[in-house]
């Protein structure tokens, strides 16, 4: 004898689990239009499909090599969740990966995001893809896909996280770095608009210690009520650097390198565009940074190799020229918009040495 409909138990349904599919769809709905405006030649940035195409004949390379790259936001995620403020962390996430690209000479082509939290909120996700989009059209690449994972049980109320994936091409005969990099070559910076997206486990943590709020005035002298939040300065979007590089490697032939000041600051990134026995010296009364680094590093006591190591100091972008074309290069970059200053050199020395003379950041 089988049960009758009215003896089994309540029917469940995938909402019941904490699951709104209606709710994915309206914000693909919504964030549609965002998507359609990154289209670019090699793709309509259409969405909806189970995978996203590119044409790389269509964007004119003749004889590409595929260059990809993937990352975060890390903890700047908290600060945008904390303050309510999430229209600019989906810039910081494309800049993190097409600023990967560049630095090998690729051209970024297309984005693809990972939207991940335990409750779908439609104005927030959509805030978020909109910044995203926003990165796309200032970096040039398709937005052609993404995943919006609704989890209940994996993240706490209000938590997300985000990922992001991009691939972009460079001609075979134009990969960076150049091999002819060595001593004599000259070191420019591309200023900072702030603490971009690395250094965020200690920014909070010394927020916590000495109990500043997002809210607080910055600077602390400031009047409350006036000006920018402590917040609005750490959420102040990574600067993405590509159309200018772009512009500047077909407007010279002198760059030979570029290096992405990210997680580990000047000691650990400029080395990995350093041949063997070559080594770097950064002067670091070269440029002023923004005074969110002075206010971080008192509030912290950190000290100058700390800050080296930790934060991008001001410069998110370094530039390995030869001597000869430094002022041509330097010239093309500024016709774009771009602060650049002449940071340092390259010598013989010990493989991947970087040696940084001064303070950083402490031009006036």
């Amino acid at each position: 004898m089988t049960n009758s409909s009215d003896d089994r138990p309540n029917r469940y349904t995938y909402r019941d689990a904490g699951v709104d599919i209606d709710a994915g769809n309206a914000l693909v709905k919504a964030i549609a239009p965002l998507a359609r405006a990154t289209a670019r030649p090699g793709a309509d940035a259409s969405l909806g499909g189970f995978g996203g195409f590119f044409d790389p004949k269509a964007a004119g390379f003749k004889d590409p090599l595929l260059v990809a790259a993937n990352d975060g936001v890390g903890t700047k995620l908290k600060i945008a969740i904390e303050t309510g403020k999430h229209d600019t962390v989906g810039i910081d996430l494309v800049a993190m990966c097409v600023n990967d690209l560049i630095v090998q000479g690729a051209e970024p082509l297309f984005f693809l995001d990972y939207f991940a939290t335990g409750k779908l909120e439609l104005d927030e996700a959509e805030a978020v893809i909109a910044g995203i989009a926003k990165g796309c059209e200032m970096s040039g690449a398709a937005l052609i896909g993404g995943e919006t994972a609704e989890m209940p049980g994996m993240y706490a109320a209000g938590d997300y996280d985000l990922a992001g994936f991009s691939v972009g091409a460079v001609e075979r005969d134009a990969v960076l770095p150049r091999p002819d990099v060595g001593p004599g070559d000259v070191l420019l910076g591309l200023a900072s608009s702030g603490v971009h997206s690395n250094g965020f486990s200690l920014v909070r943590r010394l927020l916590s210690d000495h109990k500043i709020g997002f809210d607080a005035p910055f600077p602390p002298s400031a009047e409350s009520g006036a000006g920018e939040t402590v917040g609005d300065v750490l959420l102040t979007p990574t600067r993405i650097y590509v159309k200018q590089l772009l512009a500047a490697m077909k407007a010279t032939d002198g760059i030979k390198a570029l290096v992405h000041i990210t997680g580990g600051g000047f000691t650990e990134n400029v080395p990995r565009v350093l041949p063997d026995n070559i080594a770097a010296d950064i002067d670091g009364a070269s440029w002023s940074q923004p005074p969110i680094f002075k206010w971080l590093a008192e509030l912290g006591g950190i000290d100058n190799a700390e800050m080296g190591r930790t934060f991008n100091c001001g410069i998110g972008m370094v530039v390995v020229v030869d001597a000869a074309s430094a002022d041509a290069v330097t010239a093309a970059l500024e016709a774009e918009g771009e602060s650049v200053a002449r940071i340092g050199a390259l010598r013989a020395g010990e493989t991947g040495e970087v040696v940084i003379n001064g303070q950083l950041g402490s031009a006036t």
